[in-house]
């Protein structure tokens, strides 16, 4: 059976752009992140939900409560980096295993405080531990003014997100 029809051609390994163009995936800096990211995130859930029943957004929200007892909601995503949506539902899931509690601020009962319970406390103790050292087997490749700089670099660049937030144009 033939057919006058062609079929689309398969992608192939470097392909290029009208313009050439073509991300070096070993080079571009966002890419090197989200990768790094995600499979720290991955294999930190896999090993936090085994040990401590909890997801690593879970943790997330639990290292955060440690650090800043009685925030709200909206502080937790704008550290975090996540929409509410996402840190509403798990913070509703958290207050009913007993891992927070949430709290109506008394001068404004449209703002809620948010803090650990004695059992989320207990989980954030036991996770911490295997957070700092999976942090020093990952940072192990470095020399010590090595990670220093790493982290300064990171802490710069953080504070340089609100260049590429927005609709994501670097042209805004």
């Amino acid at each position: 059976m033939s057919s006058n029809k062609t079929s689309p051609r398969p992608v192939v390994a470097g392909r290029r752009n009208i313009r050439g163009q073509v991300l070096d995936l070993e080079h571009y800096v966002p890419g090197l992140v989200t990768f790094i990211a995600n499979k720290l995130a991955r294999s930190a859930n896999v090993l936090y939900q085994k040990r401590f029943g909890v997801s690593i957004t879970e943790w997330r929200i639990l290292s955060q409560l440690a650090i800043e007892p009685g925030i709200p909601a909206s502080r937790i995503c704008y550290v975090i980096g996540f929409d509410k949506g996402p840190i509403s539902r798990t913070l509703t899931a958290m207050q009913k295993r007993g891992l927070i509690a949430i709290q109506t601020n008394p001068s404004d009962a449209r703002s809620y405080s948010i803090y650990l319970t004695p059992e989320g406390n207990r989980i954030h103790d036991g996770i911490i531990i295997l957070a700092l050292e999976r942090e020093r087997r990952l940072l192990g490749c470095l020399q010590p003014k090595e990670r220093e700089v790493l982290i300064n670099l990171l802490v710069r660049v953080h504070a340089n997100i609100a260049a590429v937030e927005g609709n994501g144009s670097a042209a805004e």
